[in-house]
Order: C-alpha cells, then structure tokens, then sequence
C-alpha cells in the first residue's frame, strides 16, 4: 500500500505539462514532472503503477517514492528542487581563491624558477589560510582563472 498519493489540481497538471514541453529545463526537474504526471491518480491522471513508471523512465522504485513524499511532505513548489545538501561542497571559498591568486601571482620560492601545484598547496597550507588541500584542487581553481604556475605572466594570453 502506498503512503503517499499524488493527486494533481488542474493548475499543477497543466504547470507540469508545460514543464516537461519546455525545451530549456534542468532533466531532473522534467524526469520528475513527467513521474508526478504519470503517478497522478486524480480524474485526468493516468494513474500509473510504480512498477510502469520504473520500467518507462529507467528509474529505481525509490526514486518515485522519494518524489511522492517530498511532493507530500514539501508540497508542490519544492518538490521537483534538488535536496538539499546534495551537490558537492567547495573545498575553497573565495576568500581562499583569492589568497591562492594572490599567491600564484607573487615571486617564486627562491631556488626555483616558477611555483608548482604541490609548491602551492604546501605554502597554503604553511600559511594557514586552510587546514589541507591538494594539489588537484589546487590546479582545478587555476584553471578556473586561467591562471598556470608555469607561465612566465599569469593571467596574460600567450604569443
């Protein structure tokens, strides 16, 4: 027996048809419209089992129980959101991007030609603007700003 029954009002039916029509939504957001649609067992919903619905979007029965019960549980406008906390975390905020820029943008360590991801991260850390990073992460916010530890002028297209 199902704890959680989707009935649709005429409004959210035609909110979701046009939803799903749309050609520029996230397919989260459409996959659970068109699941909510199908599980609808109001007059004009076709009232779909779970076990069609399963077959028909590729998706894990869990995954349309999860969406009845935040539709219940959340109501219809948050339903169709991420939850929240999902997504990752960023391992360095702003602050600390711009304490790296700062960093990639000074002299060299002395001995050494140009800064090196591990040389980066290393001197983040000595530095204690944060408690540990990589060296990936490192490179992954450099490339964000098309900033290298190798060039001769960061931030500067090369010839």
């Amino acid at each position: 027996m199902k704890k959680h029954i989707v009935r649709l009002s005429v409004e959210e039916r035609q909110y979701l048809f046009d939803l799903v029509k749309k050609g520029k939504v996230a397919a989260y957001k459409r996959r659970g419209a068109q699941i909510l649609l199908k599980a609808d067992i109001s007059k004009e919903g076709p009232g779909w089992t779970d076990q069609h619905i399963v077959k028909t979007f590729g998706v894990s029965v869990r995954t349309v129980e999860r969406l009845r019960e935040r539709l219940c549980r959340l109501g219809f406008e948050k339903c169709l959101l991420r939850a929240e906390g999902s997504g990752r975390k960023r391992k360095l905020d702003g602050v600390q991007e711009a304490q790296l820029i700062t960093l990639v943008c000074s002299d060299s360590p002395e001995g050494f030609a140009g800064w090196t991801l591990r040389m980066l991260a290393d001197k983040m850390v000595e530095l204690g603007y944060i408690d540990s990073v990589s060296y990936e992460t490192v490179r992954q916010v450099l490339k964000k700003t098309k900033l290298s530890p190798g060039r001769k002028k960061n931030g500067a297209s090369l010839p």
